[in-house]
C-alpha cells in the first residue's frame, strides 16, 4: 500500500505504547520515497504558482549537469532521481487564468522537461528528430511560450539560488533569441521562496523530525552514554554519528560536543569548532555543550542543548547554572518577540539586542533559517562573529511560513565559579507562520543532569 501522510500519522500513534526512551518508527526507503513525492506534488500544484506569481516571473528555467546539480534543483529531484542526468533541464511556465478557444478555463504551473524522459512530475519535451540540439529545444519551448520575464538561478547573496553555472548561462545566451534576451532576470527571490517556504504537510513531518533529534541529543548527555572520569568528549561526538547510521538517518555535519568548567580557561567560540580540544575527558561539574542535527524526508534540524554533570553529593544542577540558562531562555523570547514579516533580518537582529541590552542580558545572536539546508536560504540574523548586520541575506524580509533554528547565547558570570564568564549557548528549531512563532517540537528550558 503507498506510504501517505495519512498513512504514515497512523505508523506513529502505533508506535507511542513503548518505553519512554525508544524511538519512534524510522520510515523504509520506500515509504520515504512515497512521502517525498507527495511532498512535492503538493508543492508543485499549491505553492509554486503562488511565489512564481509573488515575483512577477511567469518562466522559471533550472539547468544543471550531472555532479554539478543545482540546489534548488535537487529539491524538485523525485525521490528516485538521487541527482541530475547529463544536462537536465527544467521549464515552469506560469499558464496564468484563461480560456481556451473552445472555452475551456486553463491555469495553473506548466511543468517540462528539457530531457530526453520525464523527470518525475515533469513531462519530457525534447524531440531529438526534430531538434538535435537540446539547447534549440529549450529556445523552441521559449518561444512557443512568449515569457514576459524568465528567471534563471544566479543570484550574489545565496549559494543557494546561485545554482546556474557560467558555462551553462554563456551557452544558453548564445542560443537565446534576441528579442528575449533582455527578459532573462535572476531569480534569486524565487528560488529562496521556494527553499525556504514549508507547507502544511511538511509541517506535519517536521514535527516528529524535530522530536527524533531531540531524543537523540538527549540520550547522549545522558549516563546511558556518559561515565565521568572516562567518557571523552570525542566518544560522545562518535556516538551520535553512531546512533544515527544505527537509525537509518543522515547527519548534515558533524556534532561538537565541548566542556565549560569552574577553570580559568576563558571563552573562545572557535574553540567549540575548529580549535576545539580533540578528545577532553568528562568530569563531575562540567558544563556540557552539544550541537547536533539530522536529515531525514530531505528536512534538517540543528540543535544545541545543555547538561552538567552532578558531583558527589549533588542531587540537582546548581541553582545558579539554572539562572543562567534562564537568561538564554529570555534572549530566545527576546528575538522570536521580534518577528513580523516584512522585517529584514538585519532589523530583527538590531532590534533584538537593544531589548536585550535594556533587559541586562550579554547576548549574541546568530540565527538562521532551515529547511531543505541546514543553514538555508531566506533572512540571516546575526552571525556569531558579526552581531552588526550581514549585507545581501541580512536585508532579505521575513515570510510566513518559514522556518528557522533560533542560534544565539548569553553570557553570565557566575560568582560560584570565581565570577567565570561563561557562555549558554542554545539552539532550537521554530516555525513562523506570519503571526506567531512556535518551537516546532519545543525547547530546553533547564539544564539536564547527569544522571537524570
Amino acid at each position: 500500500m503507498r506510504t501517505t501522510i495519512f498513512t504514515f500519522l497512523l505508523c506513529l500513534g502505533l508506535t507511542t505504547i513503548q518505553a519512554q526512551n525508544a524511538y519512534p518508527k524510522i520510515l523504509t526507503e520506500k515509504e520515504r520515497a512515497d512521502i517525498i513525492d507527495e511532498i512535492l506534488v503538493d508543492r508543485f500544484d499549491n505553492l509554486l504558482p503562488k511565489l512564481m506569481r509573488r515575483e512577477g516571473i511567469d518562466m522559471w528555467i533550472l539547468i544543471s549537469r550531472e555532479y554539478n546539480e543545482d540546489p534548488v534543483m535537487k529539491t524538485m529531484l523525485p525521490a528516485e532521481w538521487l541527482s541530475a542526468r547529463r544536462r537536465t533541464v527544467m521549464v515552469f511556465f506560469d499558464k496564468g487564468d484563461s480560456v481556451t478557444a473552445s472555452g475551456a478555463r486553463q491555469a495553473g504551473i506548466e511543468k517540462i522537461a528539457i530531457a530526453r524522459y520525464d523527470v518525475g512530475l515533469l513531462k519530457a519535451s525534447w524531440n531529438l528528430n526534430v531538434y538535435p540540439d537540446q539547447w534549440d529545444a529549450l529556445m523552441e519551448a521559449i518561444k512557443e511560450r512568449q515569457p514576459k520575464k524568465i528567471g534563471v538561478n544566479i543570484s550574489p547573496n545565496y549559494a543557494h539560488a546561485d545554482g546556474l553555472s557560467h558555462h551553462e548561462y554563456g551557452e544558453m545566451m548564445k542560443k537565446m533569441p534576441e528579442m528575449y534576451k533582455n527578459k532573462v532576470v535572476s531569480a534569486e527571490k524565487l528560488a529562496v521562496a521556494w527553499l525556504e517556504t514549508r507547507t502544511a504537510k511538511e509541517m506535519t513531518l517536521y514535527e516528529h523530525i524535530a522530536h527524533i533529534s531531540h531524543q537523540i541529543v538527549r540520550e547522549g548527555l545522558s549516563e546511558k552514554v556518559i561515565q565521568p572520569g572516562v567518557t571523552t568528549t570525542d566518544d560522545v561526538v562518535w556516538w551520535y554519528r553512531q546512533k544515527v547510521t544505527e537509525l537509518g538517518l543522515d547527519t548534515w555535519f558533524h556534532p561538537t560536543v565541548d566542556i565549560q568548567k569552574a577553570d580559568t580557561a576563558r571563552f573562545d567560540h572557535l574553540r567549540t569548532f575548529s580549535k576545539r580540544p580533540k578528545a577532553e575527558v568528562i568530569e563531575q561539574g562540567d558544563l556540557l555543550h552539544v550541537d547536533f542535527g539530522i536529515q531525514y524526508l530531505r528536512l534538517n534540524t540543528d540543535m544545541q542543548e545543555h547538561a552538567y554533570v552532578l558531583r558527589g553529593g549533588e542531587k540537582t544542577v546548581p541553582d545558579y547554572l539554572q539562572k543562567a540558562f534562564k537568561k538564554a531562555n529570555r534572549l530566545q523570547d527576546i528575538l522570536t518577540e521580534n518577528f513580523k514579516a516584512g522585517k529584514t533580518g538585519n532589523q530583527i537582529l538590531s532590534d533584538a539586542l537593544a531589548q536585550a541590552q535594556k533587559e541586562g542580558i550579554n547576548g549574541s545572536i546568530y540565527t538562521h533559517p532551515i529547511g531543505f539546508h541546514g543553514h538555508a536560504a531566506g533572512p540571516t540574523i546575526g552571525m556569531w562573529d558579526n552581531q552588526k548586520g550581514i549585507p545581501g541575506p541580512g536585508d532579505y524580509p521575513m515570510f510566513p511560513n518559514t522556518a528557522y533554528s533560533i542560534e544565539l547565547n548569553a553570557s553570565v558570570a557566575i560568582p560560584e565559579w570565581n565570577n567565570k564568564i561563561i557562555r549558554i549557548m542554545l539552539e532550537q528549531d521554530g516555525f513562523y507562520d506570519g503571526q506567531k512563532f512556535r518551537y516546532i517540537d519545543g525547547r530546553q528550558e533547564e539544564i539536564y543532569s547527569i544522571p537524570r
